[in-house]
């Protein structure tokens, strides 16, 4: 595994400390989980501005549920 190193104040410090242990986990862990949600929920917004970029250009197609049984032959 790689190492990152991170600076922050003593203050920034005891507080990450403190939700870890209040999370029963290691500083490391709490770190790399919230970046990996941070990164996962601007993923999603791209995402969806996408889609609705292509909807307000009347590129995306919505089917109502009777339309999709009658294409899918149920």
């Amino acid at each position: 595994m790689s190492t990152i190193s991170l600076r922050v104040s003593e203050e920034e410090l005891k507080l990450f400390q403190d939700f870890a242990k209040l999370n029963q986990t290691s500083l490391s862990e709490l770190i790399r989980r919230t970046m990996l949600s941070k990164l996962e929920d601007e993923y999603d917004l791209q995402v969806f501005s996408a889609y609705e970029a292509a909807k307000a250009r009347g590129k995306v197609k919505s089917y109502s549920h009777e339309e999709t049984w009658a294409e899918l032959g149920l």
